[in-house]
């Protein structure tokens, strides 16, 4: 017997401007880095053209888009490897985001 979701999945859902700036406000959990934790959370959370729009909004609020996980990886890298991933790399790269697996680690 499988468990039964809660909730139906929304494709394709678009976010206004001001739910699009809502998601600079989330905390990450315990030893988390904020930055990575919401560039994460926005790229698996919104079409194409809501995620640009958010790396406009972040990038202008001075989080770092170099921002890595707990593994070492930038978002752009861990985008790279998903088979669709491809124009969130390029809105990362254009929004400064190395395409070298160099990346500064936080001040």
């Amino acid at each position: 017997m499988s468990a039964k979701k809660d909730k139906q999945k929304i494709l394709g859902e678009v976010f206004d401007d001001q739910r699009v700036r809502s998601f600079l406000e989330l905390q990450p959990p315990a030893g988390v880095d904020r930055d990575f934790h919401l560039m994460e959370r926005a790229y698996r959370s919104m079409n194409i053209d809501n995620f640009a729009t958010f790396m406009g909004f972040f990038c202008a609020a001075g989080h770092r888009v170099e921002a890595q996980s707990n593994d070492g990886k930038t978002l752009l890298q861990i985008v790279r490897e998903h088979r669709l991933g491809q124009p969130y790399a390029e809105i990362l790269g254009a929004h400064g985001a190395q395409t070298s697996a160099v990346a500064q680690s936080s001040p």
